[in-house]
């Protein structure tokens, strides 16, 4: 199947003195993605996975949508459907998250 995005989102732990996604926060943002753009009427041309470290860890929970390669940062449940209508729905990037 060919996806026309790809949302990869952090859910490493590590014992680190930086600050960490981890597996909790990241599962809970994996979760909600996939019920938001369900909600939202999207298809199966996106896919919504967990990824391990994407080494913005002082930034974190971080994700990153491809094909673009938008980095966000500091992602809350709260932003999920406000990044799900406006990037993987219509393409319009989320500038007060994103990771410059």
């Amino acid at each position: 199947m060919h996806f026309e995005k790809h949302v990869f989102i952090c859910a490493n732990d590590k014992d680190a003195p930086k600050k960490c996604c981890g597996s909790g926060h990241g599962m809970e943002l994996v979760d909600a993605f996939r019920a938001s753009y369900a909600a939202q009427g999207g298809t199966a041309k996106i896919r919504v996975q967990k990824s391990g470290c994407l080494d913005f860890c002082g930034k974190g929970p971080t994700m990153v949508v491809y094909p673009e390669g938008v980095f966000y940062g500091n992602v809350q449940v709260a932003d999920v459907a406000e990044i799900t209508k406006s990037h993987l729905i219509e393409d319009e990037i989320v500038t007060r998250l994103q990771i410059q």
